[in-house]
C-alpha cells in the first residue's frame, strides 16, 4: 500500500452534519483560545490540547518547529464537533500526541468562512465527503495534504481511531515529507485552477432565452416529494432559495401549466414544513432540518439565517395565496427573533443549540430536551379540554411519537415532537367541537406550555452577531413590515442597521467587519457580508424612502467591487486575498445560505434599474457570465442566481412615489404597502421627495427630476424603462395600475 493510499484509508472518516454542542475542556489551565471572542473557540479554551488561533504567529511556530499543522474547524452549535472534543480533544493521551507532533489550530467557520471553504473543498475533492468537524493536516505553508471529518478516538470495527491517524501522519511527515508536500502542492494547484477558471463567455444564449430556468424547474419537478413536500429524501432541509425561485419562475410564466405546478409544489412544501416537527409550534421559528422524510424529527438547532430566509418565503407565499396561515408563520418567526435572538445593542444573535439539559441539575445534555414533551407532562400541565385538543392536534402519544430509526441514540424515547398530522377541520370533527373553541383551547394550551418550557434549562445560544446574517434578517423584517404592516418590524430593522453601522462598519469608507461579540472581532467582512448588507440597505430604502440607506448601499457596493471583484473571469471572490488565504475561491452554490454572487447579481440589477446605470447592469451580467458553466450544466445549484437571470430577461417596473417626506411621510407607508400586496419579483421603488434625496437620485442617473406630487398630495408614477402611466394620487387607482403592470 502506497503512503497516499494508506493515508486515504486512515482518513476514511464519516461525514456528519452538525446537530448540537458539547461542554469543552478539562485542563485546569486555559490555552491560547481563552483570549478569543468566538463562543466556539472559547468552548475549547480548557482542553489539554495546546490550541492556537489562526494567524501568522501560529504559522511561524509551525515553521520554526518544523511541524505540520493540525487544523480543526467547526462552530459552536455543531454536535459532532463537540462529540469529538469530548472524546478526543479532552483526552490527555491524544492531547499529548497533538502537542508533541503538531501545531494545533482551531477555527470557527462562522468567523472565517473563507478558510472553511478552502479546506472543505480539499477534503471533498480527496475523500468525496464533507461536514463538520472538519479536520485537516497542513504543511507550515498552509497547503493541505490529508483531511477528514469526525474520527472516533480509538480503532474500532476495522476503522482507524484518531490516535492512530495522528501517529501515522506524524510518522509520514518525518519519513515521506517530500512526497506529502509535492502531493499537497498538486492538489492546491488543482483547486486554484478550478477557482480561477474563466467561463465568462458562455451565458449569452441563456440570458436571451430561458433554458436554464426551465431546466432548473424540471429538476425540482422531478425531485419533488408529492406525499410530504420538499425535494429528495431524508434528511430534508428547507432550502428557502428553491421556493423563492419557484415563486419567481411561476410569476414570469403566468398562465402556464408550469407556473401552476411551481406554485403548487412551493405552497404544499411550505405547508408541510410549517406543520412538521421542524417548526417550533410553541415558540416560533424553525429548526435546522429533519432527519426523516416527513419533516417530523428535527435536528433541533436554530440558525438565524434559516429564520430570515424562511420568513421571507412565507411572506411571499402569503402574497401569492392570500392564506393567513403563511402570514402567521412569518409572525411566529419574528416573535421568536424579538424574544430570544435580539441583542440589547440592536443586532441579532447567530444560533441556538440543539441539545440542552433535560432538567436543572442534570449532568448530560440531550438532543431536543428543551422542545419535546412526555404524555404525563402535558397531562399535568393542561386541563382536560386543552389536553384533548392539544394531543389530537399535535399527534401526541402516550409512549411518544418518535420512531426508533429517527432516534438512533435513544434520546427521544417516550417523548413527543409536536407535529400537525391532521387539519384543523379534522380535529374539530374528531372532537365534535367548534373551530372557535378548538382555536381558543390551543391558544391557552400554548401559553401554559410555553411558560413551563421557559423554566427548563435553555439551549446554549451563540451570541456573536454576524454582519451577513443580520443583513438577511433586516431584509426579512422590511418585507414583514410592508406586507403585514406591523411597525415593530421596521423599528427592529432600523435598530439592527444602526448597530452594525455603529459597531461593525465605517459607512463613509464602505468597509464592513465580519462579527461582533462584546466588540468587533477585527475580522474583515467577506463578500457575503457585503452582499447581504447591501441588499438590506436597498430593502430599507424601499421601505422608508430615506435616501441615506440607498446612498450607503451604493458606497458598500463600490467597496465590494474594489475588494472582491475578479477582473479576469467576472464574479466576486469570497475573501479579499489576505496572506493567510492560499486560494481565493468563489461561492458557487445557493445552499443553506445563498451565494454572495447570486445576491450581488440581484443587488446590481436593482441598483441599475433604480439609477439607470448601465455600468451596474453590465457588472450584474458579468457576474452571471462568470458562472455560465454552472448555470448551463447544473442550474438547480444556483436557484437564486436564476432569479437574477430572469430579471435581465424582463423589463422591471419602476414605481416612484412623489411627495414631501416631512409632510406626507405618514401617508407614504400606505402607498408602499399597496405596492407590496401582490408578488412582483422585478420592481424597484423610489421616492421623489422634492429635496436632497431626489436631487441625489438625479445626480446618479435616475430620470425623475420632473416627478412631483399632484395637487400637493402623495402621488404615484408606475413606469417601465421610465415610460410612465399617468400619475395618480388615488390609492385605489394606484392599486389598479399595479395590477395591470407585469
Amino acid at each position: 500500500m502506497t503512503w497516499w493510499r494508506q493515508m486515504l484509508w486512515l482518513l476514511g472518516a464519516t461525514s456528519f452534519g452538525c446537530v448540537g454542542i458539547g461542554d469543552g475542556g478539562e485542563s485546569p489551565m486555559p490555552n491560547r483560545l481563552i483570549h478569543e471572542q468566538s463562543p466556539y473557540l472559547l468552548q475549547h479554551a480548557y482542553n489539554p490540547v495546546d490550541w492556537h488561533p489562526w494567524g501568522e504567529e501560529s504559522f511561524a511556530k509551525a515553521r520554526e518547529e518544523d511541524k505540520p499543522i493540525f487544523l480543526s474547524i467547526g462552530y459552536s452549535t455543531c454536535h459532532w464537533c463537540h462529540v469529538m472534543a469530548s472524546e478526543s480533544f479532552e483526552d490527555p493521551g491524544i492531547a499529548e500526541i497533538l502537542n508533541r507532533d503538531f501545531i494545533a489550530i482551531k477555527v470557527d467557520r462562522e468567523e472565517r468562512p473563507d478558510i472553511d471553504r478552502i479546506y472543505m473543498s480539499f477534503v471533498q475533492a480527496t475523500s468525496g465527503q464533507g461536514g463538520w468537524p472538519l479536520n485537516v493536516w497542513l504543511t507550515p505553508d498552509l497547503e493541505p495534504f490529508s483531511g477528514g471529518t469526525y474520527y472516533p478516538p480509538r480503532d474500532a470495527h476495522g476503522r482507524p481511531g484518531f490516535n492512530t491517524v495522528l501517529l501515522r501522519i506524524a510518522e509520514a511527515w518525518q519519513q515521506e515529507r517530500e512526497k506529502i508536500i509535492e502531493h499537497g502542492g498538486q492538489i492546491v494547484a488543482s483547486l486554484s485552477a478550478a477557482a480561477s477558471a474563466t467561463t465568462e463567455t458562455g451565458l449569452v444564449k441563456s440570458l436571451v432565452e430561458s433554458e436554464c430556468l426551465d431546466e432548473a424547474y424540471g429538476y425540482f419537478d422531478r425531485a419533488f416529494d408529492p406525499a410530504e413536500g420538499g425535494f429528495g429524501l431524508a434528511p430534508k432541509f428547507p432550502r428557502p432559495v428553491v421556493y423563492e425561485f419557484l415563486f419567481d419562475y411561476a410569476h414570469r410564466k403566468q398562465g402556464s401549466v408550469e407556473a401552476e405546478r411551481a406554485v403548487e409544489m412551493a405552497l404544499f412544501s411550505l405547508r408541510k414544513i410549517a406543520a412538521g416537527g421542524i417548526a417550533d409550534h410553541l415558540g416560533g421559528g424553525f429548526h435546522r432540518y429533519a432527519v426523516d422524510g416527513e419533516w417530523h424529527v428535527p435536528h433541533f438547532e436554530k440558525m438565524l439565517y434559516d429564520q430570515a430566509q424562511l420568513a421571507r418565503v412565507y411572506l411571499i407565499a402569503y402574497q401569492i395565496s392570500g392564506d393567513s396561515e403563511f402570514a402567521d408563520v412569518a409572525r411566529g418567526i419574528f416573535r421568536y427573533i424579538a424574544r430570544d435572538m435580539t441583542a440589547p445593542e440592536g443586532g441579532f444573535y447567530s444560533a441556538e443549540d440543539a441539545v440542552s439539559l433535560p432538567e436543572k441539575g442534570a449532568n448530560k445534555k440531550r438532543e431536543g430536551a428543551f422542545y419535546v414533551w412526555s404524555w404525563q407532562e402535558l397531562k399535568e400541565t393542561l386541563d382536560r379540554p386543552e389536553f384533548e385538543v392539544f394531543t389530537a392536534t399535535f399527534d401526541v402519544r402516550e409512549n411518544g411519537n418518535v420512531a426508533p430509526l429517527a432516534d438512533p441514540h435513544g434520546e427521544l424515547q417516550n417523548k413527543n415532537v409536536l407535529i400537525q398530522r391532521k387539519s384543523r377541520e379534522a380535529v374539530v370533527e374528531e372532537l365534535d367541537s367548534s373551530e372557535d373553541r378548538v382555536n381558543a383551547l390551543l391558544v391557552s394550551a400554548r401559553e401554559k406550555l410555553l411558560r413551563v418550557r421557559e423554566r427548563r434549562p435553555p439551549p446554549h445560544r451563540d451570541d456573536k452577531m454576524i454582519t451577513a446574517w443580520n443583513g438577511m434578517m433586516v431584509s426579512a423584517l422590511c418585507k414583514g413590515y410592508l406586507i403585514l404592516g406591523e411597525g415593530r418590524y421596521l423599528t427592529d430593522a432600523k435598530e439592527a442597521v444602526a448597530f452594525v453601522h455603529r459597531e461593525l462598519a465605517t459607512p463613509e469608507q464602505g468597509i464592513l467587519q465580519r462579527s461582533f461579540r462584546q466588540k468587533s472581532s477585527g475580522i474583515s467582512g467577506f463578500a457575503e457580508d457585503y452582499a447581504f448588507w447591501i441588499r438590506a440597505l436597498i430593502d430599507l430604502y424601499e421601505t422608508t424612502g430615506e435616501i441615506d440607506y440607498l446612498r450607503k448601499a451604493l458606497r458598500f457596493q463600490e467597496s465590494m467591487d474594489e475588494i472582491f471583484w475578479d477582473n479576469v473571469a467576472g464574479g466576486y471572490f469570497s475573501s479579499s486575498g489576505s496572506a493567510d488565504v492560499i486560494i481565493r475561491m468563489k461561492d458557487d452554490h445557493d445552499g443553506a445560505e445563498p451565494s454572495a454572487n447570486s445576491v450581488a447579481a440581484l443587488n446590481l440589477a436593482r441598483l441599475a434599474d433604480m439609477l439607470q446605470r448601465e455600468d451596474l447592469r453590465e457588472r450584474s451580467q458579468r457576474v452571471l457570465r462568470g458562472f455560465a458553466a454552472t448555470l448551463e450544466r447544473s442550474p438547480a445549484e444556483l436557484p437564486l442566481m436564476l432569479n437574477a437571470v430572469a430579471w435581465h430577461q424582463g423589463k422591471p417596473a419602476q414605481i416612484v412615489l412623489a411627495g414631501e417626506m416631512g409632510k406626507a411621510g405618514a401617508n407614504f407607508s400606505s402607498w408602499r404597502q399597496i405596492a407590496s400586496e401582490e408578488f412582483r419579483p422585478a420592481q424597484v421603488l423610489l421616492t421623489a421627495d422634492g429635496d436632497e434625496g431626489q436631487k441625489w437620485l438625479v445626480e446618479q442617473g435616475a430620470p425623475i427630476g420632473s416627478f412631483a406630487p399632484v395637487d400637493g398630495m402623495p402621488t404615484a408614477y408606475v413606469c417601465q424603462d421610465y415610460m410612465c402611466q399617468l400619475p395618480t394620487n388615488d390609492l385605489d387607482a394606484f392599486r389598479r395600475m399595479l395590477e395591470q403592470s407585469p
